[in-house]
């Protein structure tokens, strides 16, 4: 008889997010102790549907829509016939219909995981009653409720959460001996010279990743000076845009890569590291260029106050501040004393250590 703990993860799908590369480096750390079945509410799977199989978890595509309550009946009998020792929905404020619909069902360990810091939908007054409604019941159908930041937890539940033991922040965690296994880089696959400065980002194209500031930096650093060098990286990079990269004539500067797999390759390739998102809830790219040991700077957003120690939060600007993100890139390029001041690869490693993070969610589970 199996003793592993059987989970059923859910997530809106698998395609590749800050949600979906955790759960599934979770799941890897934990292979011979937990039985992973992971729902997609969304009712497809997605790109990273192999790799999740290959760690042996089960992909179950499950439709889940806010009003269609003979789907939820439907995944309360799915749930009932599998008998789960655990639920965990990733979804937010959405997990309060799944763990209902759990408690049903009998599963007495019911979590909802919040990654995020800010409403991902487009607000409305019918929405936003909906969210509201369903951020009141939450606390009454889950037995944890768990975020990847402090910043999350004030933003979806004020100062309810605090002192208040159903409540824990538990932050990202990273295997950094496997992450950084690889020490080839992209400069010869790009055509990008040896003695060349590259900035690079690594981030899905959409508006909290702010690209449209971020394209702002790339073409004035571009143009200051030929040897400066950009990288996009990340789902839609490559399409959107493409127009503005070729309009300003910089196609062998600024290299729009796209979604990549190889995402340390990418990092290895880099001087530095530009991130100012709009809003996260904890920026695993960012974490990943520090254990990297990439200089950098970031937006000065909460969740990022929170990640990086406050030594270096003079690093932190202004998320549409183009000029400051220009004039600490060039002076990192400059000076190369005050570039190895900026990394923090061992206290990286250490803070997101995976053996201590991942246990806090597993014993919760």
């Amino acid at each position: 008889m199996s003793t592993k703990l059987k989970v059923a993860f859910l997530v809106t799908s698998l395609n590749p997010g800050g949600i979906e590369y955790y759960l599934l480096r979770f799941i890897t750390h934990y292979q011979g102790e937990i039985d992973a079945t992971v729902y997609c509410k969304s009712g497809k799977a997605g790109i990273l549907h192999e790799k999740y199989e290959t760690i042996g978890a089960k992909i179950v595509p499950f439709k889940l829509s806010f009003f269609n309550f003979i789907a939820y009946y439907k995944f309360y009998k799915e749930l009932k016939r599998n008998n789960y020792d655990s639920i965990c929905d990733f979804t937010g404020n959405f997990a309060t219909l799944p763990l209902f619909s759990a408690r049903f069902a009998g599963i007495k360990k019911r979590l909802v995981f919040y990654r995020g810091s800010s409403n991902h939908f487009k607000e409305d007054g019918l929405r936003l009653l909906y969210n509201n409604l369903m951020n009141y019941l939450i606390p009454h159908v889950s037995t944890y409720i768990l975020a990847n930041s402090k910043a999350s937890l004030n933003f979806f539940f004020k100062n309810k959460w605090k002192d208040n033991s159903k409540y824990e922040v538990i932050y990202n965690g990273i295997n950094a001996s496997q992450f950084l296994s690889e020490d080839e880089n992209l400069r010869n696959e790009l055509k990008i010279p040896v003695d060349a400065f590259v900035t690079g980002h690594v981030g899905r194209f959409n508006e909290a990743k702010n690209h449209k500031t971020i394209i702002e930096v790339a073409v004035e650093l571009c143009k200051k000076d030929s040897k400066n060098y950009f990288l996009f990286c990340g789902k839609g990079t490559d399409v959107f845009l493409r127009e503005r990269v070729e309009q300003e004539g910089l196609d062998d500067q600024i290299k729009l890569l796209g979604l990549r797999k190889d995402v340390i390759k990418v990092l290895n390739t880099l001087n530095f590291f530009y991130f100012p998102s709009l809003s996260e809830g904890q920026p695993n790219a960012l974490i990943e260029a520090l254990i990297a040991g990439l200089p950098f700077v970031a937006s000065n957003i909460e969740p990022h106050l929170e990640t990086i120690p406050k030594s270096h939060h003079k690093q932190l600007i202004g998320p549409l501040d183009v000029q400051s993100a220009l004039k600490k890139i060039i002076k990192t390029k400059e000076n190369n004393t005050f570039s190895k001041s900026l990394t923090l690869k061992e206290w990286a490693i250490e803070k997101y250590n995976p053996e201590f993070l991942f246990k806090l969610f597993f014993e919760k589970l």
